[in-house]
């Protein structure tokens, strides 16, 4: 017989898309499976929908107390030999199971992951898949996600043993958590392997994206899950160089984020990324950044930087302002 595989699907008012994400796993081809939808205190209908599934899948309804929370909630009721975390407003194609667990029994690994697309979204009704994208091999999946690499939560499927032997998901972040989740994971001593083919499909709706919602929010929770890797690193002395370069990396990417909407962070951002990687260079697309970066430096050339922007911003308030004046004498004459 077939091992379980234990679908994990936090809901937090989702309504919109639950059925699609609820049919798409009733629609593996993989047969021995237990879907398990935890409503973390939703205020629409998504419990209604749940509930018209019977015992098709497995439910419970629990206080609003985040999805990390329900994630582990739903972990710890489940029974499969191996893992496969859904969100609620994504789904995945009929083979993806089947294919995976075949692969990890294959491979003997502890994790895989595959290729994935977004599907977006708009006001009007319209909505459009993007190309695929290819999550590729990594020779170092601990260097990879360190600097910035990702793929989307429903491309992965885990053993239950790497889930076990990680830190579970931290309950403590608002944002960030898959990327938390995966290094701990990996962290732990997980076996990571990598399949070719999408069958994970991710939606967005819009612009809008967990950064966009509360960049602030977003910069602070991926500093808190790098300083958490970084630790980890330190304590069991493995932060070596290119573990240090692929945290400064990510520093100095959260620097030049927090410039869209805090000055303040950013050179808080820059110096960690120069104590981890002190001969730090920014790959820039800018020839001339590159020419002044070879010849002044890192620190100088991004002080320049940064001042060429002050004034760019400035220009830019003064032309609104001239603008909003004009238009007001208009009105008045």
């Amino acid at each position: 017989m077939s091992k379980l595989v234990s679908v994990i699907i936090p809901c937090f008012n989702a309504e919109k898309w639950l059925k699609e994400a609820i049919d798409s796993c009733l629609q593996q081809t993989y047969p021995n499976l237990e879907i398990l939808v935890i409503n973390d205190g939703s205020t629409d209908n998504s419990l209604e929908i749940i509930k018209t599934y019977g015992n098709r899948i497995i439910w419970k309804s629990l206080p609003h107390q985040g999805g990390n929370h329900v994630r582990n909630y739903g972990f710890n009721l489940s029974k499969g030999e191996y893992i496969q975390y859904l969100d609620a407003d994504d789904y995945i194609l009929p083979e993806k199971i089947a294919r995976q667990v075949n692969f990890l029994e294959t491979t003997g690994a502890d994790v895989v992951y595959g290729d994935w697309r977004y599907k977006h979204h708009y006001a009007d009704g319209t909505s459009f898949l993007t190309p695929i994208q290819i999550a590729q091999a990594q020779a170092d999946i601990l260097e990879s996600l360190l600097s910035n690499w990702w793929t989307a939560v429903a491309s992965l499927l885990y053993r239950r043993s790497a889930v076990e032997n990680s830190n579970g998901w931290d309950e403590n972040l608002l944002a960030a958590q898959d990327r938390d989740f995966f290094l701990s994971v990996v962290m732990s001593g997980a076996k990571v392997v990598y399949q070719p083919g999408c069958y994970a499909v991710y939606r967005r709706y819009g612009n809008v994206t967990v950064s966009t919602v509360s960049k602030s929010r977003w910069v602070e929770c991926q500093n808190l899950v790098l300083q958490k890797a970084q630790n980890r690193l330190l304590q069991s002395n493995k932060l070596s160089l290119k573990y240090r370069y692929a945290l400064a990396l990510s520093y100095f990417e959260l620097a030049r984020e927090s410039l869209k909407f805090d000055y303040s962070m950013y050179p808080r951002f820059l110096e960690k990324t120069l104590i981890l990687s002190p001969d730090f260079k920014h790959k820039s697309k800018h020839i001339t950044y590159n020419l002044m970066q070879n010849f002044l430096g890192f620190r100088h050339t991004e002080r320049i930087f940064l001042l060429l922007l002050s004034i760019k911003r400035l220009i830019k308030s003064l032309n609104q302002f001239l603008i909003n004046t004009k238009e007001k004498f208009s009105v008045i004459s």
